[in-house]
Parts: structure tokens; C-alpha cells; sequence
């Protein structure tokens, strides 16, 4: 597998559980091309970024809420995942095979374990660092994935991904450093440091999953996963675990259906043909779109640096993007583009 399929290039992308032979002529397919998987990859970083405004009016905890989050999703990725299996398992019928995808259950469980850490500790830096500090160190992530990516998933980062990768640092730094740098504590600093490496650490656990699942299973069985490890976290601090009002149901249904049904599964999405290096670059993304939510729904001021920091992300995106290149079709299963590199 390529680190960086082209935008051009267009993979025949089963809709279901994927196996080698899913991409074989007359299969009935969906062709999403790498700009596609990009304008998805944005929409769900949208949906993730508005997630503090659902929080914010969550009337729970922040354990609580992010137990919520992934729990409250279960129904509709139950619903997607089932889809995605009949349909995959009446093709195989269609064409008489007899060989089963090839499913990695560890990195689907380490994918949502991961997950559960990045959330666990996002609130414990929270709480012992100022939002600023957490958020910035949040945001390194995209740097676990490259030193870890040809590692761990034998995936190369490409140059292009590097140079935006350069642009978008700064970027972050100008857009939520802007309230001033400081007041908070090593641990609390360590705690932050800690959440962008189990952020990393989830992109390259959800990619290699990809290869042998499509993105609603994938999802689905993954929050599973974080659900239990969050319910486990939520009791243990304390959270009151039910909100009081019917608005702050309505935001917890809203959280878990929006910003991890509709974000997550959305990144699934394009990890099965964006790289994982390129693709945590939306965590970036996530933060343009939560300082823009903040100010539409919070009345939270945007100032020049922010904007800057803002367009040198939009810039580093840009610069990152998969290259563009007058390819023909190739066929992929529903995970990834059959090129070179791949493990």
C-alpha cells in the first residue's frame, strides 16, 4: 500500500465486509476516489469538533459523557454494520466463494481501547493543565503516526505529508495557544502528551483494521470496545451518570449519533484509502472547526491569530493532500489500495 494513494486515483471500494476476491469484475462495488475519502475526512472532523458543544449542555460529567458518547452510538452502528454484512455475506453466496475476510480482532480491540485512552486522558489534562496547554499537546498526534506508522503498520509517510505536517505545528500553536501559554502542571501537561499518543495510536490501529473490515463494522465493533473500558472509567470517578433534563438527554443522544457515529464512522471511512499519516492530520481540522463552533454557538471570540493559525493548517492540509495523478481504476478491497508497501 502506497502512503499516499492519489487523488486521481480511484479504488473500487466494496460497500461491505471485504474479502480479495470482493473487487473481482461484475462485484458490485462503490468507487470512492481519494478526494471523495478527503471531503469525508473533513465532514467528520466537523462533526467530532462540534462534540464540546453537546458536552458543554450534556448535564453529566465528563467521564460520563464520554461513556455517553460511544454508547449512545451502539444503535446506529449496529444498524450499519448489520447492512454491511448481509450484504457482504449474500455476494460471497452470489459467488459461490467460500473464503471468509481477513479479520484482525486485535486491532480492532486495541483501535477502541485506544480510543477510550485518548478520551480518558483529554479529561484528566483537563482537569490538571489549562485548556490551552491540553488542546495544543492534543494535537501532536499527527506525529505519533508518522514515527509509528512504517513500524506498526509498515505504511511509509510520504514528503508531502511531512511539509503540511511542518505548516500545520505552528498552525496549532497560533490557533489554541492564543489565550497564552502556561498555567498548568507537568502532570497535567504529561497527561495531554499522553492523549495525542493514544489518538495516534487509534489512526494506525482503525487503518490496519480497514484492511479486512469495511467502515460501519469496523466502527461498531470498536465502540464496543471503548464503551466498556469508559462505563468502567465513569463509575470509577464518580460521574453522575444520568443528565436531568430532557435537553441534556437530547445532547447526549446528539454526542454519541453526530460527533462519534457520524465523525468516527466517517473516518473509517477514509482510512480504508486515505494513509493514517495524512489522515490524523484532521485532528487539525478539528480544531479550525471547534474554534469556528465555539464562536457561532458560544459567542467565543476568534482573534488574528487565531484566523492565521487557522490558514496555515487550511495551507499544511492542502500542501498534505494525496497527489493528483491521471490513473486509471484499481481495484482494492475494502480496506486499502492494493500497492506497493502494503503489509
Amino acid at each position: 500500500m502506497s502512503a499516499e494513494p492519489s487523488e486521481g486515483l480511484t479504488c473500487r471500494v466494496d460497500v461491505a465486509l471485504s474479502t480479495p476476491q470482493a473487487s473481482a469484475p461484475g462485484a458490485a462495488v462503490v468507487a470512492i476516489s481519494a478526494g471523495t475519502a478527503l471531503a469525508l475526512l473533513v465532514l467528520g472532523a466537523m462533526a467530532m469538533a462540534i462534540s464540546p458543544v453537546f458536552v458543554r449542555n450534556a448535564e453529566v460529567g465528563p467521564f460520563a459523557s464520554a461513556f455517553w458518547r460511544a454508547f449512545g452510538s451502539l444503535p446506529l452502528l449496529f444498524l450499519w454494520a448489520a447492512f454491511e454484512m448481509r450484504r457482504q455475506r449474500r455476494l460471497r453466496r452470489d459467488r459461490r466463494e467460500v473464503a471468509s475476510p481477513r479479520i484482525n480482532p486485535k486491532a480492532v480491540f486495541l483501535a477502541g481501547a485506544f480510543f477510550a485512552g485518548d478520551l480518558i486522558f483529554w479529561h484528566l489534562a483537563i482537569v490538571h493543565t489549562s485548556i490551552a496547554n491540553a488542546t495544543f499537546f492534543a494535537c501532536l498526534a499527527p506525529i505519533w503516526v508518522a514515527l509509528l506508522s512504517r513500524l506498526t503498520i509498515g505504511e511509509a509517510v510520504s514528503r508531502r505529508t511531512l511539509k503540511g505536517l511542518a505548516l500545520c505545528l505552528p498552525g496549532a500553536a497560533l490557533l489554541v495557544l492564543h489565550s497564552g501559554w502556561g498555567g498548568g502542571t507537568m502532570l497535567g501537561d504529561a497527561y495531554g502528551l499522553t492523549t495525542s499518543l493514544f489518538f495516534g495510536l487509534y489512526f494506525l490501529a482503525v487503518r490496519e483494521a480497514r484492511r479486512g473490515l469495511s467502515a460501519g463494522t469496523t466502527t461498531f465493533f470498536l465502540t464496543i470496545v471503548t464503551a466498556a473500558v469508559l462505563f468502567v472509567a465513569a463509575i470509577l470517578s464518580g460521574n453522575a451518570l444520568l443528565p436531568d433534563t430532557t435537553s441534556g438527554a437530547l445532547n447526549l443522544a446528539a454526542l454519541g449519533l453526530v460527533s462519534h457515529a457520524g465523525g468516527q464512522g466517517l473516518l473509517s471511512v477514509a482510512l480504508g484509502v486515505l494513509s493514517a499519516s495524512f489522515s490524523s492530520l484532521v485532528i487539525f481540522v478539528e480544531a479550525v472547526a471547534a474554534a469556528l463552533f465555539g464562536w457561532i454557538f458560544a459567542g467565543e471570540a476568534v482573534g488574528l491569530s487565531q484566523v492565521l493559525g487557522g490558514c496555515l493548517i487550511l495551507v499544511g492540509i492542502f500542501i498534505a493532500r494525496p497527489k493528483r495523478e491521471a490513473a486509471g481504476v484499481t481495484q482494492m478491497n475494502d480496506a486499502s489500495c492494493d500497492t506497493p508497501g502494503a503489509r
